[in-house]
């Protein structure tokens, strides 16, 4: 995501408040430890206050609504706009989740994702901007992007067991199979100029992608799990 480009109308652009994403947070704390063996690991990591920006890997469908139930914090994520259909539509913007036009520039999704971290709220993001093998392979600039504007640290997150298939739900691990959530250390994505000019925006990417990797191999080797 780009910090340039035309967005939607401005009643689309309001700042999720945080009642709808504690909310949230209490409806996947059930689902997720009442379906799944979810196990979390380094959830002491992540800081009690202030702006943050949890990052991360994303291969399965599962993936989102697990670290709403497993961050010790409620969670504001960048979802697509895709998934703003039918009554799931109220229902994520009820919750506080952030609609995103992957396709362009969305300057709407930009002012609200700011206006979370500006009120010390935590931003969720999956920096490689869709499904895929869940590695941070490749990344996109907008995490680099928030982290620079705002100052926020970033806290990488892994899950493991989300992309295994069960019989009763397709597109979902057996039920009472085993999940693992490993969150990391929070760093810094800037390098300490405050500059956000295209070359300082390449660089925090750079920087943020062997954060994110690094954190990856540790929790292979912390949980066991490829």
């Amino acid at each position: 995501m780009s910090a340039r480009g035309r967005g939607r109308s401005g009643a689309e652009s309001a700042v999720p408040g945080p009642t709808g994403a504690a909310v949230g947070r209490r409806i996947a704390i059930g689902v997720m430890h009442g379906l799944w063996r979810t196990r979390v690991l380094g959830a002491w990591r992540v800081p009690a206050q202030g702006p943050l920006i949890i990052a991360g890997n994303h291969s399965a469908v599962l993936d989102g609504p697990l670290l709403l139930g497993t961050a010790p914090r409620p969670v504001h994520f960048l979802v697509k706009q895709e998934a703003f259909v039918g009554p799931l539509d109220p229902f994520l913007r009820g919750v506080g989740q952030v609609s995103v036009d992957r396709s362009r520039t969305d300057r709407a999704a930009v002012t609200a994702a700011l206006g979370v971290l500006q009120r010390g709220g935590v931003l969720g993001i999956f920096p490689e901007g869709t499904r895929g093998e869940g590695d941070f392979a490749s990344l996109r600039d907008g995490l680099a992007y928030f982290a620079l504007r705002t100052g926020a640290p970033v806290v990488p997150v892994v899950c493991f067991g989300t992309t295994e298939r069960g019989r009763v739900v397709r597109g979902l691990p057996p039920l009472r199979g085993r999940i693992d959530v490993v969150f990391g250390e929070p760093f810094d994505a800037g390098d300490g100029s405050r500059l956000r000019t295209r070359k300082a925006l390449d660089a925090a990417t750079s920087r943020i992608q062997e954060r994110l990797t690094a954190h990856l191999e540790q929790s292979r080797r912390a949980t066991g799990r490829s």
